[in-house]
């Protein structure tokens, strides 16, 4: 039996941060990321921790905007209109969920693209699956470091992605497709999953499933990536692959936590200093 590697996220994080740490260094000034959260979610207010955390860490500027949950979706798009205007801030994010009575498609639509470092404006989504540079969704890019860690040249390979959400499914099967892989985008619908499942090379699951994959799902010498976070009803946090049980048929799997996650944070350093590359130095990121 062949020993399954573990993908080790927090380290692969680690690296891209010392090396975004090191490039900020050498800016004439800081770049900046503005959060806004709406309302006090603790599970957002724990997220924006970790981010603004992590961005303080490299160099990166931090401006919060904690904004009441009472707010109504009009005085949202305002506020975040004056940020875009704001050339002193490189990036902005607005921490989802939002509150109930605000439409989160037409509130991350209002942010400029050119700052949306999230990737989630249409624009940006569009220039994706266009082939045209723009801002990438963080973790889907966060998969692609993950999987390229292990097969440096993906050219040929076949890839199968389990979800078909446009924060993951979609763009990780778009960027794998532009590295000149076959993908199947397999979903709740799908037929015979296990079937589909076993033709990958490269798995990357985003069902939000626990345990959804088994060890009959996975190619022997597969790549996994496990993109879900579950909490199950003892507490623990479980991703949509069975980890133990596909130990030593996977060639690799990302553990949960600790995998996906870390780089998804990293990610989105380096879509802010890719924008303050971009636009206050004009250079090419």
């Amino acid at each position: 039996m062949t020993k399954t590697k573990i993908i080790d996220g927090k380290a692969l994080s680690q690296k891209i941060r010392e090396e975004l740490k090191a490039k900020v260094a050498s800016f004439p000034s800081a770049p900046c990321m503005a959060v806004v959260l709406v309302g006090d979610n603790p599970a957002s207010q724990i997220y924006v921790h970790h981010k603004m955390k992590a961005a303080e860490e490299v160099g990166i500027q931090v401006k919060l905007f904690s904004l009441a949950p009472v707010l109504t979706e009009d005085a949202l798009i305002d506020f975040i209109r004056n940020l875009n205007a704001d050339d002193n801030i490189d990036g902005i994010i607005v921490q989802l969920p939002l509150p109930k009575h605000m439409d989160s498609y037409r509130v991350v639509e209002s942010i400029d693209p050119d700052k949306d470092i999230d990737g989630l404006c249409s624009q940006n989504l569009g220039k994706l699956f266009t082939g045209r540079p723009g801002l990438v969704p963080c973790t889907p890019l966060g998969c692609m470091a993950l999987i390229k860690s292990v097969i440096p040249k993906l050219d040929g390979k076949r890839a199968v992605i389990v979800g078909r959400s446009c924060l993951v499914g979609k763009p990780v099967g778009q960027l794998l497709l532009e590295e000149q892989c076959t993908i199947t985008q397999a979903h709740s619908h799908t037929k015979d999953l296990e079937s589909v499942c076993k033709e990958a090379d490269i798995l990357v699951v985003a069902a939000g499933k626990p345990n959804l994959i088994q060890k009959n799902h996975v190619k022997k010498g597969a790549v996994i990536i496990d993109v879900g976070i579950n909490r199950t009803e003892d507490g623990h946090i479980v991703g949509d692959v069975d980890f133990i049980g596909v130990q030593g048929v996977a060639r690799a799997i990302t553990p949960v936590p600790g995998g996906v996650g870390p780089m998804t944070v990293a990610m989105l350093l380096s879509n802010v200093v890719k924008v303050y590359v971009q636009k206050k130095l004009g250079q090419k990121a």
